[in-house]
């Protein structure tokens, strides 16, 4: 004769018992669901203003294979558990039957109540739910955490045959893409005016350690240059006519800088001598900073901020003049154009009533994306003069037209071999025309 292997469990005490395992199946998945979803960053800023549960959950986060793993391991034998109970009661009743109502009862059960309900509520409120729960799930992972461990080692074990990687670590890589990613979708779905402008800040601020002084300084033919060897009252009226405070001197050629003037320096020593006649510019101008052009613009800034400077000479790599950078120029880079009462009126753009828009050569490419939200490349030239010309592999004349990019291109001035002035005509235009 078999065995009799029934299960004496009366329905009374059943019953309570798998409500209380769906109950604890619930609590679990809602723990394992907080604990992948919380904001590691918002729970470092709250423990930093003395928050102790968001303290619990830095501690849970930098445990959380662990974690993770003591979570599902109880929620497994929870369920397994209620289950078995369920089967065996119901076999009492139902016969074989049982087993198929059994199945189909803490089926349903489970999924709704022990893992789609609390998995939901979780989901929608990571944060809030984490730190309403870590300290029983505390609890949970000092009772669970020595056989969690132990399962977590035999899974890796048998990871490591298949040859697949464990370690979760992430490169600097890895962490720009993510940081990346966030503030992509920063205000998405906010209804927030001023997030377009907040993430391209961000953005902006990110490619600081990849953009180097060559992409935003000044180019040359737009510095102004005085020739330190005139007279220091011609000087005077140059710096005057000048709409720049700090003003480069050179000697000879202008590849030759000297110094830098400042303007109020000048006519602090000018007021003090009585006349322009009887200052001597070599005793008001300051040595010049020279950079290379491939300088970082983080480091260029981190170097404005230690010298307490605001201004430097760039030159390549022979030392010829290639241009100057100041702390406004990286400022701008994140914020935006700055303008100020001497910032001349003319930006070197006008728009025209069919789309198209008239554009001086030595505007720069990453000025016209940033206002029109173009993706004109920007590794190949600085400015818009520039990029024709790498497309055409010639000097241009005028009246000729150029198709890159989805945009084309007008030349309508130059000035020797440099193109003063095209149009262009953005992938908009060309569609309406």
């Amino acid at each position: 004769m078999e065995p009799d292997l029934h299960l004496d469990v009366p329905l009374y005490v059943a019953g309570p018992l798998v409500l209380f395992c769906l109950l604890l199946a619930a609590y679990l998945s809602a723990a394992e669901t907080a604990i992948t979803g919380a904001s590691r960053q918002r729970m470092h800023r709250l423990a930093q203003q003395g928050n102790k549960r968001a303290t619990l959950v830095n501690d849970l986060l930098d445990r959380k294979d662990e974690t993770v793993s003591a979570v599902l391991l109880g929620n497994n034998v929870v369920n397994i558990f209620s289950a078995s109970l369920t089967t065996a009661v119901l076999t009492e009743l139902f016969g074989a039957a049982g087993v198929v109502y059994a199945t189909l009862a803490i089926g349903a059960m489970v999924v709704i109540f022990a893992e789609v309900m609390p998995k939901t509520w979780a989901l929608l409120r990571a944060d809030r739910v984490a730190l309403i729960l870590a300290p029983s799930i505390m609890i949970t992972v000092a009772i669970l955490g020595p056989m969690a461990r132990g399962v977590a080692w035999i899974s890796r074990f048998f990871l490591g045959l298949m040859r697949v990687h464990t370690d979760h670590t992430h490169d600097a890589g890895e962490q720009n893409e993510l940081l990346r990613g966030a503030i992509e979708m920063h205000g998405e779905g906010a209804g927030n005016a001023d997030a377009p402008h907040e993430k391209a800040m961000l953005r902006s601020v990110l490619e600081l350690g990849d953009r180097t002084v060559g992409d935003v300084m000044t180019h040359r033919g737009s510095v102004a240059l005085i020739d330190a060897d005139q007279p220091t009252d011609t000087i005077v009226t140059q710096v005057l006519a000048a709409p720049y405070t700090r003003i480069p001197l050179h000697r000879g050629q202008p590849d030759n800088v000297v110094g830098v003037l400042h303007a109020k320096d000048l006519f602090r020593a000018v007021k003090a001598a009585g006349s322009p006649e009887a200052v001597r510019i070599d005793d008001v101008m300051t040595p010049p900073w020279f950079i290379p052009e491939s300088t970082v613009l983080f480091d260029q800034l981190q170097a404005f901020r230690a010298r307490h400077e605001h201004f430097a000479i760039v030159v390549d790599e022979y030392g010829a003049l290639r241009g100057i950078v100041t702390l406004e120029d990286i400022i701008e880079e994140i914020v935006g154009d700055i303008e100020d009462e001497h910032d001349a009126i003319k930006r070197g753009v006008v728009r025209r009533d069919d789309g198209s828009m008239i554009c001086q050569g030595d505007v720069p490419i990453r000025d016209l994306n940033r206002e029109f939200g173009w993706n004109l490349p920007q590794d190949v030239a600085i400015t818009i003069a520039g990029l024709v010309l790498h497309e055409a592999r010639r000097i241009p004349e005028v009246g000729q037209m150029y198709a890159f990019y989805g945009f084309r291109f007008e030349i309508l001035k130059r000035e020797g071999t440099r193109i003063a002035e095209l149009r262009i005509f953005p992938p908009a235009a060309i569609q309406v025309g």
